[in-house]
């Protein structure tokens, strides 16, 4: 997403923002696999584990499911099948990549606002996930993730459109 034109405090934000969210990744990886050691750990010693360990580990995979796509998202490194646009020109190329990420983004949003009504519900409905945490806190990650995945289509779109055909090919 990084251009040229972009001003020079936008671009060092969103290098913040991109660190920060690869570190926020690498901590949810070493305390998802931290906490799963863990439990092994308790269950073959102790002969039991923490009672809402399960649980949380299965949340922290969906959190990282998450992150990863917006990272994926981020490095255009989403998935794609590119058996078609390979033998397109330029200019059919580009207009292929552009309709697919408008394409994306529309689905998107889709997702954001079906995920966002989810979680609505599942705060009015109260239900807690382990100890004392909400249920709702917990997947809040998926309208979070879905804006963000969402707004990064968008925003490819708009530069994909934008672009130079010399810059296309």
């Amino acid at each position: 997403m990084t251009t040229s034109a972009a001003p020079r405090g936008l671009r060092r934000l969103q290098q913040i923002l991109h660190r920060l969210e690869d570190l926020i990744i690498a901590g949810l990886l070493t305390a998802t696999m931290g906490l799963a050691l863990y439990q092994i750990v308790l269950r073959n010693v102790m002969g039991a584990g923490i009672v809402w360990g399960d649980i949380l580990i299965r949340l922290m995979v969906l959190w990282l499911g998450m992150a990863g796509a917006m990272v994926a998202t981020r490095q255009r490194k989403h998935i794609s099948v590119d058996l078609v646009t390979r033998y397109l020109s330029a200019g059919w190329r580009r207009a292929a990549e552009s309709l697919t990420t408008l394409f994306a983004g529309a689905i998107c949003l889709i997702a954001f606002y079906t995920s966002l009504q989810f979680v609505i519900s599942e705060r009015a409905f109260g239900s807690l996930a382990f100890a004392q945490v909400p249920y709702w806190v917990c997947v809040s990650i998926l309208p979070a993730a879905f804006l963000v995945i969402a707004v990064r289509y968008l925003i490819q779109f708009w530069l994909t459109l934008t672009r130079s055909p010399k810059a296309a090919s």
